[in-house]
């Protein structure tokens, strides 16, 4: 997989419909996840390729997603570009 760079469209906020959980992909190719009221609960780094997105926590925990349609499938969660 390529780094993401700042030209990349999905570079930005993403959130779930409840607003809950806001996750932030830095255009250095580095994410931070709010949760409630608990700002960068997780970070780490990212990398995408097409429509797929792999994380690396920074406590060593990986998760990957997809971005279907305009929507961010990740862990279980859905989120939509804010």
């Amino acid at each position: 997989m390529q780094p993401t760079t700042a030209s990349h469209p999905y570079t930005g906020m993403w959130i779930t419909a409840d607003g809950n959980i806001r996750h932030e992909l830095l255009p250095n190719g580095r994410y931070d996840e709010a949760r409630g009221n608990r700002e960068s609960a997780y970070q780490g780094r990212y990398e995408v390729e097409g429509d797929y997105i792999r994380y690396w926590d920074d406590t060593g925990f990986t998760a990957d997603g997809t971005f279907r349609d305009g929507v961010l499938y990740h862990a279980g969660m859905v989120l939509y570009r804010k």
